[in-house]
């Protein structure tokens, strides 16, 4: 998936979230927004979007009094994601469809996205939460679900901070298989890295490895070759949120992406509408609802 045009504003406003995060003086906060806006000019619109959003925040860090602006947002989200947990595995657990609530929750979570949004608060997140198990999800979540109980072996591309608690909820759903969690090689946006999802005990439960990679997707050029084995050879790969959607949508295997449609030019490049949960590979059909929701 490529760029275009409508992604760029997308782009300043990572980078203003960026800079400011980071801390610095305003008259050097002024002075990068400005390197910043001369960058973007120069930005290769055939790019994927992680790809275009990784040369920009390397280039921010290499010039930030910090490399990781978001890490005290990571943290807030970390420590609210962990006081909702227990009650919301409580309520999978009473449901008729474990398997099918815990894909919700999951896919609730994807709303803790910094890099479409800034400013995600507890009080979005608690209503995302209260209206999820009366969301449809679209795409098949029936072929999804069949194929997670055939798979033995699956690798799960996790997103971001937060986010990565509720991806546990449907870790624990998967007990009949051999489940290795990916997060990024470094810091980018508010993505996951080892340390959340070690905060998220998903090393009780499953491997953790990251991919070598600080782009805000699965760039798999930019990943290592022990990352590149197991994404082919996985039985099974889970891939959350957008930025995965974005790099891996015309991967050469097949790939069930869960997210929510957050922008605009997500939603026309896959064909579900806007605020649409999906749980979908990329043969399924758009604006079908998943039978068995």
């Amino acid at each position: 998936m490529n760029m275009c045009l409508d992604c760029i504003p997308c782009f300043v406003r990572q980078a203003v979230d960026a800079v400011r995060l980071s801390g610095a003086p305003e008259e050097e906060q002024n002075r990068l927004m400005q390197r910043i806006l001369q960058w973007l000019a120069d930005i290769d619109l055939r790019l994927p979007p992680p790809a275009a959003s990784q040369r920009i925040h390397r280039r921010l860090r290499a010039l930030l009094p910090t490399d990781d602006p978001y890490f005290a947002s990571k943290k807030h989200h970390n420590d609210l994601a962990a006081r909702l947990v227990p009650s919301i595995r409580r309520r999978i657990a009473a449901s008729h469809d474990p398997l099918a609530m815990a894909v919700r929750y999951a896919i609730t979570g994807n709303i803790i996205d910094l890099g479409a949004k800034n400013n995600v608060g507890f009080g979005e997140i608690y209503s995302e939460l209260q209206s999820a198990p009366m969301q449809p999800v679209f795409g098949d979540l029936n072929v999804f679900k069949e194929k997670l109980l055939r798979a033995q072996t699956i690798l799960y591309l996790a997103d971001n901070a937060g986010e990565i608690f509720f991806d546990r909820l449907l870790i624990e759903q998967l007990v009949h298989a051999k489940v290795t969690l990916a997060v990024r090689g470094a810091p980018v946006l508010n993505d996951a890295t080892r340390s959340d999802a070690r905060q998220a005990r998903i090393d009780e439960i499953a491997q953790i490895i990251d991919n070598g990679s600080d782009a805000p997707g699965t760039l798999l050029d930019d990943c290592t070759e022990d990352f590149r084995r197991r994404f082919d050879e996985a039985d099974l790969i889970i891939a959350k949120g957008q930025g995965n959607y974005e790099s891996l949508s015309e991967a050469h295997r097949e790939v069930f992406f869960l997210f929510r449609t957050k922008c605009p030019v997500i939603s026309r490049h896959s064909g579900f509408s806007m605020g649409t949960y999906v749980a979908a590979n990329r043969q399924s059909e758009p604006h079908t609802p998943g039978g068995g929701a």
